[in-house]
């Protein structure tokens, strides 16, 4: 399967939530992060699903649980030989990852602002018309990947197109399994499409401006 990812190398990132003004250091590790996010084609080769419309093959795939992209994480490590990060209880409700394992898994959210920002400052990495698809330019649809400008790493699609599950937890003492997605879509206003803008949902929620990226870890 062609699908292309970017060394990550080692850091640092400052994350904030702006609902509780809580602010916190995260540490990177080198890790690899595709170079945009799944699309329809990808997805229906790793479910084996028949991909229905041909002029939606390189378009971001959106309508799709959290619970979801782990399971289709799982299974793709397994069709490419690689051991797989996360264990999943038997009735569904618990899921540990394995972050030495060597397959594919979602990014934390450290990892995504990290990767998202790219060594810049501001909140967004350039001009939003420039390197994002959203309410003012998308005519209210996705879009095929990677044809905005990326950031200086060569990540496409960060901000804009589809909002992209990650790993974390949002705040399990107050909203129990929910997890958090990050990066704006098509259908957001341009204050939604920043490098620290955080949303959350059940993990068994799913709409259609919202997608994933892969991750994986790297051997010390």
């Amino acid at each position: 399967m062609d699908y292309p990812m970017v060394q990550i190398q080692a850091g640092e990132i400052d994350l904030r939530d702006d609902r509780t003004k809580r602010e916190w250091k995260a540490e990177i590790k080198p890790f690899l992060l595709a170079a945009h996010p799944v699309t329809v084609e990808l997805y229906c080769e790793i479910t084996g699903k028949s991909l229905l419309a041909i002029d939606h093959a390189q378009k971001p795939v959106v309508s799709i649980s959290w619970n979801e992209t782990i399971y289709i994480c799982n299974l793709l490590s397994q069709q490419a030989g690689l051991q797989e990060c996360y264990s999943i209880s038997e009735d569904g409700n618990e899921v540990s990852c394995d972050w030495n394992a060597t397959g594919y898994r979602l990014p934390s959210e450290a990892e995504w602002q990290y990767a998202c920002k790219a060594d810049t400052s501001g909140y967004r990495y350039g001009e939003l018309d420039q390197i994002a698809w959203y309410n003012e330019n998308s005519d209210g649809v996705t879009h095929r990947v990677g044809q905005k400008v990326p950031n200086a790493w060569g990540l496409y699609d960060m901000l804009g197109n589809t909002w992209e599950w990650c790993w974390d937890l949002y705040d399990a003492k107050v909203y129990g399994p929910y997890r958090i997605f990050r990066g704006g879509s098509w259908a957001e206003e341009a204050r939604g499409c920043g490098a620290t803008c955080r949303r959350r949902s059940h993990p068994s929620f799913c709409i259609d401006d919202l997608g994933f990226r892969l991750a994986r870890s790297v051997a010390p």
